[in-house]
């Protein structure tokens, strides 16, 4: 997989230390490292940020040990103000900050191109086409940043980092290697106060430019076919989709392509030779027009004139493939895009398989805490709270039954945007955040409140893990990535320390936790900072640690003789495990899929639901 070639690739190049902070597509990188930490003799983690995540492994670099950083193209935010301040200051062994792009949004709330952070920084970005090229790639980023003493963006999108290809392993990852390090005290270098940034800066910007002089080369860029009259110039994926399209149509030969993978800065020397004996040019790349932006400075820089295209032929949104860029080259040519090749046929499927949008599992603690805080805020009378969001598993609290999130933007935006709201607004508010989002950026934003004297109940999920991304350690796990054991970080102690009343539950047992929770209204009501942190572990991560203990979990039905058909089941927690059967009148749960959490059966109204099979007498352990 692609994020596993980057992985090895960094191995190779000899890091020694390697920080992240989980976030699809990024998450296998640091993953992979982890997985072999001990065995390769690195130093692996997964940071309460990616800012902090940014600055430990830079502290590495500019101590002459390579290192790397990983983090989806969002964190690149979060870890913009010490992504700036190091193109000034620069490193002292190889630095690769790997940014994961996601082209089409298929897991983020956005798909921002963060080449142009490259352009705003002034830090190189290096981009590969596919897994093979990003393996190859990685090493020849951090011979660049050493020879240039810069860090290096190394941009990856979804397609790169979640596509599987064979490669062929290069070298061995090296016994030797240098994980201890020295910290020169270059006050000048690293102090950026104004006088010493702005010497900084003049070195950054001598670095710029020499990589635009310097790097015109494989394999940072690559020209196929020189002297050809009809150009394409096309950086990472797209170049690999070009590549397909002119295959197909036939059209390679007549086409000089121009592979892009050091797309900031663009070297200029080998755009200039190429468009000398050019007449109609092509700007192929995902999402924004950064190439074709530099493309056309070099154009009127020396004076060249061919008729050049690019985003009036190339969709500026959304992730490419095969079919589109097709698409463009033959606009491009002036022709009607008919593909030469027979489209795919959908797959006959029967039954037709229906749409099905992602939904909370079985199990799922979050279900229970947002059915307990509905029921508790209209035991406490308090009408329409408003529900701000965050970015985890419980953002699709938005769907129904539960409409428990109404904003989501940002990975702790659920806290400040609640007290925003609660200063303009009459009704409750309640930030709902996950646990691992919490360390990652809720705790300003809380601090925040009580400072402000703000009023807003903070909602903590506690489920143990980094659980959307795939289960990664946080401070609240007890262990690290490496697998180590470590302090827990209790989440109610910080909200206590800061001046919050907190409230902990246990969300299995549901009257218990209404009660407390309606208690927290009370006090909210009484203009008091209340928190309510409710823990119980991750459905399928007690699954698995059931299967691996040999605990049997139980298991709910329905008596049907007992069950009116009230559907208050079905309509207030939404359970996949619970449907109704075309035809039928009452609901059924599907054993197969019941993870024993109960809660249908504390909320039947009518005691139908019964335990079918009992658990093991310890089995309540998975969950906590």
């Amino acid at each position: 997989m692609g994020n596993e070639a980057i992985a090895r690739g960094a191995l190779e190049a000899g890091i020694c230390f390697a920080s992240a902070y989980p976030g699809t597509p990024s998450t296998e990188i640091v993953e992979s490292l982890a997985s072999v930490a001990k065995e390769a003799g690195i130093y692996v983690e997964w940071s309460t940020n990616e800012k902090v995540a940014f600055e430990a492994a830079y502290a590495a670099a500019i101590s002459y040990v390579r290192s790397l950083v990983a983090m989806k193209h969002v964190g690149v935010n979060v870890a913009a103000d010490i992504l700036m301040s190091s193109g000034y200051a620069g490193t002292n062994a190889g630095f690769i900050i790997v940014s994961a792009d996601d082209p089409g949004q298929h897991s983020s709330q956005n798909e921002q191109d963060n080449r142009w952070y490259g352009m705003l920084s002034h830090i190189p970005v290096v981009e590969p086409s596919s897994p093979r090229d990003a393996y190859k790639l990685v090493k020849e980023a951090y011979r660049l940043s050493e020879k240039y003493k810069q860090p290096i963006i190394f941009r990856s999108t979804t397609r790169i980092s979640h596509t599987r290809q064979p490669v062929l392993l290069e070298e061995d990852v090296p016994a030797e290697k240098k994980c201890r390090g020295k910290f020169e005290r270059t006050i000048e270098r690293w102090v950026l106060v104004p006088a010493h940034g702005r010497k900084q800066k003049r070195r950054m910007m001598n670095v710029w430019k020499q990589i635009r002089e310097e790097e015109g080369h494989p394999p940072f860029i690559t020209v196929f076919n020189p002297g050809r009259r009809k150009v394409i110039i096309a950086d990472g994926i797209a170049y690999a989709h070009v590549a397909e399209a002119l295959e197909l149509m036939g059209k390679t030969n007549e086409y000089t392509v121009v592979k892009v993978n050091l797309p900031v800065p663009l070297p200029y020397k080998p755009i200039v030779e190429t468009l000398q004996d050019a007449k109609h040019v092509l700007i192929v790349e995902e999402l924004d027009p950064v190439v074709e932006m530099q493309v056309k400075q070099v154009m009127y820089e020396n004076g060249l004139a061919p008729d050049l295209h690019g985003k009036d032929f190339v969709p500026e949104n959304g992730e490419l493939d095969l079919d589109t860029v097709y698409r463009s080259i033959a606009l491009f040519e002036g022709r009607e895009p008919v593909a030469p090749w027979e489209p795919m046929k959908p797959l006959d499927l029967t039954p037709k398989i229906p749409p099905r949008p992602p939904v909370m599992c079985p199990g799922c603690p979050h279900r229970n805490t947002f059915y307990i805080v509905k029921v508790a805020a209209n035991k406490a009378r308090s009408k329409n709270p408003i529900f701000t969001g965050d970015i985890g598993c419980y953002t699709l609290g938005y769907q129904k039954p539960f409409y428990t999130q109404m904003t989501s933007f940002e990975m702790g935006g659920s806290i400040g945007v609640a007290h925003g709201l609660s200063k303009v607004v009459d009704e409750p508010v309640i930030a709902v955040i996950g646990d691992s989002t919490f360390y990652h950026a809720g705790i300003p934003g809380s601090i925040n409140i009580i400072y402000n004297k703000g009023k807003s109940i903070v909602l903590v999920l506690d489920n143990f893990y980094t659980a959307m991304t795939g289960h990664q350690p946080h401070p609240g796990t007890g262990k690290t990535a490496m697998g180590e054991e470590t302090y827990r970080v209790p989440i109610e102690k910080i909200l206590e320390t800061i001046g919050f009343e907190t409230y902990v539950i246990n969300p299995m047992n549901v009257k218990e936790s209404i009660n407390k929770v309606a208690e927290a209204f009370e006090k909210y009501k009484e203009g008091k900072p209340v928190a309510i942190v409710s823990r119980m572990k991750c459905a399928l991560q007690a699954i698995r640690d059931a299967r691996h203990k040999g605990i049997k979990l139980p298991v709910y039905t329905i008596l049907q003789d007992k069950c009116t058909g009230c559907m208050v089941c079905v309509n207030l927690l939404g359970c996949p495990a619970i449907i109704v059967p075309k035809g039928a009148k009452k609901p059924v749960i599907l054993s197969e899929l019941c993870a024993g959490c109960g809660l249908c059966a504390q909320v039947c109204p009518f005691n139908a639901i019964v335990l079918k099979e009992k658990g093991s007498p310890n089995w309540i352990e998975a969950w906590f």
